[in-house]
């Protein structure tokens, strides 16, 4: 299978584009297409060099409430040796251009497009591009919650390319998941996954569940069922669903629809605020 990851480019929409667009933000869902990615919503970030984000998550009331995502810019010879500034977050990245070399003690990873690694709470990581051209990649935050009787998940680093698809049930291989952790796994409390749909395949009802979503497009086009709307999606778009907002999928083709998709797990509801 040959798979293809969008990466933004940042620039600036000219004057004679129309103003109408796809951008949509509702109490259960938004939309962020490909085309909001432009320079002058690009954010930097204490302790990074040569380096650019575009924020598309973060926890904020009425919005996103377990995660934050950033689509990171690293330009040759950027990187951080301080990257993650809190030690209770775990995070996942995941290289859609370019190379990355990521360094725990002890271990160093060149990642490439397709490549995922996962950084558990308190990993003293660092990050440089040591390519030629600009690196790009997810980066996925998450305050870790423990669970009495479980440690922590030691760091996990891997590829696309080098994982099967799971078919999901009756479905003839149309929908399929690429997993990088175990389901069962009782010691991660988050999933980053992706999720193909052959042309004409569909998620073929409407999915409402207590899991918040992320949900990208790497490659493709497709039509969105959030909340009571029909939305067109495709590659370079971003998609925020609140637990419970109903969703199903149509993929239109000519080619795969393909995501790469954030969801919390394998906890209980919290009560109350502490």
């Amino acid at each position: 299978m040959t798979r293809t990851y969008y990466a933004p480019h940042g620039g600036l929409p000219p004057q004679t584009d129309l103003i109408t667009d796809r951008a949509v933000f509702t109490e259960a869902y938004a939309v962020i297409p490909k085309r909001e990615f432009s320079d002058i919503v690009a954010s930097f970030l204490p302790h990074w060099e040569k380096t650019r984000a575009w924020v598309i998550a973060r926890p904020l009331s009425g919005f996103a409430e377990t995660f934050s995502q950033y689509v990171m810019e690293v330009q040759p010879g950027g990187g951080s040796d301080r990257p993650e500034p809190d030690s209770e977050a775990e995070g996942v990245l995941f290289v859609v251009e370019g190379e990355l070399t990521v360094t725990l003690p002890g271990m160093t990873n060149r990642l490439t497009p397709g490549g995922y690694a996962f950084l558990p709470p308190g990993a003293r990581w660092t990050v440089r591009n040591d390519g030629k051209a600009a690196a790009r990649f997810h980066w996925i935050r998450k305050a870790y919650e423990a669970a009495e009787g479980i440690e922590a998940p030691e760091a996990i680093f891997a590829n696309e390319n080098d994982i099967a698809p799971n078919a999901m049930p009756d479905t003839g291989g149309c929908w399929a998941t690429t997993r990088f952790v175990d389901p069962a796994d009782l010691r991660h409390d988050m999933h980053v996954t992706i999720v193909t749909l052959e042309p004409g395949g569909v998620i073929p009802f409407p999915e409402t569940h207590v899991m918040e979503h992320g949900l990208y497009v790497l490659e493709g086009k497709a039509v969105y069922r959030l909340n009571g709307d029909w939305v067109e999606v495709e590659a370079g778009d971003f998609m925020w669903l609140r637990a419970f907002c109903p969703q199903a999928c149509y993929a239109g083709g000519p080619g795969r629809f393909r995501y790469l998709l954030y969801k919390d797990v394998n906890r209980h509801m919290k009560l109350w605020k502490r």
